[in-house]
Formats: C-alpha cells, structure tokens, sequence
C-alpha cells in the first residue's frame, strides 16, 4: 500500500482539511502521477481505468489553482454522462469546500433558465456535458474568457456516444493559453487527434494495465440459454446473496423486464435506464447509494462515473456489446481495494466474445458452471432472511466533512438586490463569526443559501433571526435536503 499522505504535494491548509474529513489517506497511483503535473500546469493525457481515483487527480489542482476571489468561471470540466457530471460536481465542491469552491453543472433535461440564473453568480468550476456546455456557449451565458483550466473526462466514451465533434468546437472557443487535461480508458485515433491539435506538449501518464486494476475482482463466466436467464440470474443470487448488486442488461426494454421477476420473486430492488426522467435516475442512484434497496437493474448509464462503496456483486445478465463495457461494468465492485464479484452469462453464439474481453483485459476468465440444485436449497433460507429485512443504511463519505456545515435558507435574493457581500457584512457582524465560517453563497432570485462552517450554524441561525441584512428582514431557517 502506498504510505505516502497528500501532505507532500503541498497543498493548502483549507485543501488539505477537507481531503482529511473525507477520509483521503493515501494518494492512489494515478493521484501520485498526476497532481504534483497538473499543480505545476502541464497538459496531461492520461490513460486510466475506472475505480483508479482519477477524479480527485483532476479535481485536487482545480481546487488548490482555483482563486476564490474571481466571479468568472476558471475551470471546465467536459463528461459524456450527466451522472457522472453530478458525481463530479459533488466531488468538487467536497474537496473545495473550505476555500468556497462553487461549481455549477450544466447537463441536459434540466431547466436551461435555472442554469442561466446559476451562471450569473460566482461560479469557479463549470462541469458538464458537451451538448449543453454548447448551448450555454452560443448563447452567451457561458463566459469562457477566464478558462485557465478544461478537463476533458472519459474521452474514449465521449468518442463512442458520437460527442466528440462537439467537444472539438467547445475546445475552439477557449481561450489559448489555458491548461488542458484529457482521462481516457483507451486512446483511440480520433482522441490523439485531439490531444495533437489542442495540447501543449502534454505529458503522456498511463496508470496500471486493466488487468492489474482488477486483480481484486473475482471473474466467472456462465454458460446460459435465453430461457433459463431469468432462472440463472435467481440462483446465482440466493448462492451468492450479496448486501449489494447490479445486473446490467443491454436494453431498457429487457433492463424492465428483469426488474418486473425480480419484483415478483420479492426482491429489494429499483432500475435505472435512459428512457428515464433526469429527476428519476437521480433519485434512484441516491437511493442505491444510501443502501435503500440492494438490487440495481440498469443499463450503461450506471456503468460510468457512478462512485458507490461496498458493491459486492456485478452480474451482465447481457453480453456487453463493447469489451470496454465490460471493464467499466465490473469496475463497479472491488472499489477502494475491496474485494468483489463479477458474473457474466453468455450463450453459445456469444462464446467468441469471451477471449477479446480476455485480451482487452489481460484477464484469464474462469468459465464457471452454474450453481447446483443442491448448493440454491442449501442457501435459500439465509438469502429469505435476507430480503426480509432492510439493509444498514451506508454513510456518505462526505458525512464527516459536513457535520459541522449547516445550510441556511434565506427568503431573499436578486429580486431584493441582495449580494454576498451583504450577507458576509451581516454575519460577521455576530459575535465569534467571521469569514472563515462563511462557505458558499448561493443567491437565486427569490432565496438564498449559505453554508456555515465550523459547527456554528445554530448560533448563527439564532442570531439572524433578529437581524436584517440591507436592511430587510428575511426569514432563515435550516435549509431541506
């Protein structure tokens, strides 16, 4: 195990005090190649697999390069998947949180004019997907002029969901004499393409083969037909009973019709796909990430960029398409060093898709037989138990970071023409309060939130409400979650 802590990289107390309360130990090799770079400025290509921390890589520098004090976007952060902005944006404003680091995300099927309101506040760090990113840009509600820092995240996947040709015309638009970072799986033609045209001199970082990153994984295959699938997939999971699993299918239609016998049968479990509202696949993911329910039906859309501990079991009911699917599919378990599982059906056409995922993934695969009446009988009554009863709910891992932090709500905004600056000469104003309590200000047209730091958002909640803040008295109280 790397015994090294980030404190070598010397990064700001404010940076380093967050990494602590989210329990950032040890950095992993990516974060050990990248950082001390991207700290110094340097274009970056990276070939990194899932699960490898490369988030914090990026995110880390942006943060500690970040000046709170500029109103303009610094950095843009590109994704193929809103779930993964999201992700992103929560990891951001975790690791930015002592120095007021506001991100805003800009993702489809999201109300545009919300993000227009968003944009015209202090936003340091811009993370989104490149046909809304673009939107914002023609229209000009996306300034560019102060981009020191573009991220391009996922670049092979960017690629393959045919975004590239958008990113290239977001890139045309920055300013020159920015820095550029580009993660990518695979580097395939048309991404050296890019990284020739609108790199630097990049420094080329390449973190553990594929094979190597998932030695923690236990890998099988399993021979099935189509009509003993549904059959298969009940079996495997009384014997292997895990707290926490995901079956990925290649369609939404069949991704429904699993869900719909696992239903029946008395299962703890929820879907999630693309045909899907925004606000329902949100839901679902942060359900799953609280523990709520312990079977995820899903299709791609939660293989990439979905950050979830304690997974311990991955079943492609489907065949992936693409052996690169493969590696972001089961990249969901084993995370953290822990161990996990990783069962994949085929059938006899799909045999020959077995050795170019062995040789994508420099991995020699068991090919497993299926668990035997006998074994199913005899763990039936534990996987019963089981289902009976919820699960321990997880704790996030921010938890600890933010139990000091209590987010107010104010019932005034831009329409009272209130700034921050009113609010921070209000607050200070209290007695034991001073900046450094205050995070970060969000102020909408009809309300406004603040967060609190320290462990003084009682006091300060107590206080306000007797005061007035330019002047107008606004009601506060406990913002909802």
């Amino acid at each position: 195990m790397n015994t090294d802590t980030f404190n070598k990289f010397g990064l700001s107390e404010e940076i380093k005090r967050a990494l602590k309360d989210l329990n950032y130990q040890h950095p992993t090799e990516v974060q050990e190649k990248v950082i001390p770079s991207a700290l110094k400025k340097k274009d970056l290509v990276v070939k990194s697999q899932t699960g490898s921390g490369k988030t914090a890589s990026f995110g880390i520098p942006v943060c500690e390069l970040a000046e709170w004090e500029e109103n303009k976007p610094q950095a843009l952060i590109l994704t193929p998947t809103r779930e993964l902005a999201v992700q992103i944006k929560e990891d951001i404003t975790n690791i930015g949180r002592f120095k007021r680091i506001k991100a805003t995300v800009l993702i489809g099927q999201q109300p545009l004019k919300n993000q227009q309101l968003e944009l015209k506040q202090k936003t340091h760090v811009v993370i989104g997907t490149p046909g809304r990113v673009y939107d914002h840009i023609l229209k000009g509600t996306l300034l560019l002029d102060n981009i020191k820092f573009t991220v391009i995240d996922e670049a092979d996947e960017m690629l393959n969901m045919g975004f590239i040709d958008q990113v290239e015309s977001i890139i045309k638009e920055l300013p020159q004499n920015r820095v550029t970072s580009l993660y990518s799986a695979t580097i395939p033609e048309d991404v050296e393409e890019l990284t020739r045209k609108y790199m630097n001199n990049p420094i080329e970082i390449a973190a553990k083969e594929t094979g190597e990153t998932m030695e923690h994984i236990a890998h099988s295959f399993i021979e099935v037909t189509n009509e003993n699938k549904l059959s298969m997939l009940k079996n495997i999971s009384i014997v292997e009973n895990p707290d926490s699993c995901i079956v990925f299918c290649n369609t939404q239609e069949r991704v429904d019709d699993v869900l719909s016998f696992l239903n029946q049968s008395g299962y703890s479990c929820e879907k999630i796909h693309g045909g899907m509202t925004q606000g329902d696949r949100f839901s679902v993911m942060n359900e799953f990430k609280r523990g709520e329910f312990r079977y995820l039906i899903a299709t791609n859309v939660a293989a990439r960029g979905i950050d979830i501990e304690d997974i311990s079991l991955v079943i492609n009911y489907d065949m992936p398409y693409e052996k690169e699917s493969y590696v972001h599919r089961t990249g969901r378990t084993g995370r953290a060093g822990k161990k996990g599982k990783a069962v994949t059906f085929y059938t006899e056409e799909e045999s020959p898709g077995i050795g170019e995922i062995e040789r994508f993934t420099g991995l020699s695969i068991n090919t497993a037989c299926p668990p035997s009446e006998a074994e199913v009988t005899k763990h039936r009554q534990a996987f019963a138990a089981k289902m009976s009863k919820q699960a321990p709910l997880k704790k996030d891992k921010s938890a600890q970071l933010n139990e000091n932090i209590t987010k107010l709500y104010f019932n005034g905004g831009k329409q009272k023409k209130l700034r921050p600056v009113d609010f921070v000469g209000t607050l200070t104003n209290i007695q034991g309060i001073s900046a450094d309590d205050i995070g970060i200000i969000s102020i909408q047209e009809r309300m406004t939130y603040i967060d609190i730091l320290n462990g003084k958002g009682p006091a300060v909640l107590q206080e306000m409400k007797n005061r007035t803040v330019k002047g107008k008295k606004l009601k506060v109280h406990i913002a909802r979650k």
